[in-house]
């Protein structure tokens, strides 16, 4: 995570490399269960990806931050994001397409531990 992060750093903003090694390393400090760690750099990877690069880039920058979200207990901020990503992954892509399912899977499962029947 660190060392990757490290590598592109003095890379502009706008390179490519720096942006995943950025979203690496909050991946990285999140899976090791470190989520108060990896949230600011989830955060910050979110917003280079918006001022950036492509809507698929901040789709997928969005649910690494909605995970994060969900691991620190904050399951309606999560929420917010994941409906988000799904009704822009079935625009994008169509109800039936993998990537589509997987968004609709987390949106599911966030309103099933939110107890929000009606909708899950």
């Amino acid at each position: 995570g660190w060392a990757c992060w490290k590598t592109y750093l003095s890379r502009p903003e706008t390179d490519g490399y720096r942006c995943d090694a950025m979203g690496i390393l909050g991946i990285a400090l999140r899976q090791n269960g470190r989520p108060e760690e990896a949230l600011p750099v989830l955060e910050a990877n979110l917003a280079l990806r918006r001022r950036y690069f492509s809507e698929e880039d901040n789709l997928v920058a969005q649910a690494n931050l909605a995970s994060c979200l969900g691991d620190l207990g904050r399951l309606d901020e999560a929420l917010v994001l994941e409906r988000v990503i799904y009704s822009r992954q079935v625009a994008r892509l169509g109800v039936s397409d993998e990537v589509s399912i997987v968004s609709g899977y987390n949106l599911a499962n966030s309103l099933m531990k939110l107890e929000l029947w009606d909708e899950s």
